[in-house]
């Protein structure tokens, strides 16, 4: 590991805006399974309500989000501190006190939360995971797990660069009779380009000087009914996106 993430490791330890617990640390004094149902007392000191985003990055939604809606709180989801610790150092030196950053998977936000705790989801730019279809997190195996969290009929987001992931994301919502709210595969020629949508990460606006289109869907996901992946098949991206590893 290099000098300068040993360095950022070391400051995450001391941000008191960040919480990690991987699971290594179950069981340990790292553990934060006390936090489960507690977010609001123990953290945020308030009743509004939570909002995640899940494979934050850098975390520039989750403090963009945080900066635009006071009246919510946000936590920023990775596994990657080094780029996490961007978003958390912002937010610490914003003074947001509505912004908290948890370095952990994705698959553990059951230990974390418990049911009703979270009111929305937010998908910033996931790798769409052309290869297996419970990598991916629109897949009903995700679906599964933020049911476990999420208030009844919670509402997901998720914006993409990715042709294949916008498909097959509408066609799981088609096999399990969920109507979005919003959908477009061009958001910013579109009714829904507001400055929520409009807020842009490092990698979209690279993605947007290659001229590529920006893909939004939104839909609630209710507690009770079967989940079912859809029976089709998607052509595959044909470029490859900044920091993943395959050709299409």
């Amino acid at each position: 590991m290099s000098k300068n993430k040993l360095k950022k490791f070391a400051e995450m330890e001391t941000l008191p805006n960040v919480f990690q617990c991987t699971a290594r640390h179950i069981g340990t004094d790292a553990d934060l399974s006390h936090m489960r149902g507690h977010w609001h007392e123990l953290y945020f000191k308030n009743q509004n309500p939570i909002v995640l985003e899940l494979g934050c990055g850098r975390g520039e939604y989750t403090v963009g989000l945080a900066q635009l809606f006071a009246e919510k709180n946000f936590i920023g989801i990775d596994i990657k501190g080094a780029r996490m610790w961007a978003g958390a150092k912002e937010a610490n030196a914003l003074q947001l006190t509505n912004v908290a950053f948890l370095r952990t998977n994705i698959e553990m936000l059951a230990y974390f939360f418990a049911q009703d705790e979270i009111s929305e989801i937010w998908l910033t730019f996931p790798d769409p995971q052309m290869k297996k279809a419970t990598k991916r997190l629109t897949s009903t195996f995700f679906l599964e797990r933020y049911r476990r969290v999420m208030a009844d009929n919670g509402i997901i987001h998720l914006k993409t660069d990715s042709p294949f992931l916008y498909t097959y994301t509408s066609e799981v919502l088609n096999a399990n009779r969920l109507t979005p709210l919003c959908r477009t595969d061009n958001l910013y020629a579109s009714e829904f380009a507001d400055v929520v949508h409009s807020l842009k990460t490092h990698y979209e606006r690279q993605w947007l000087e290659r001229g590529l289109t920006i893909k939004y869907l939104q839909f609630r996901l209710p507690r009770e009914g079967e989940l079912v992946e859809p029976e089709v098949e998607i052509e595959h991206d044909t470029y490859r996106s900044y920091g993943r590893n395959y050709n299409c």
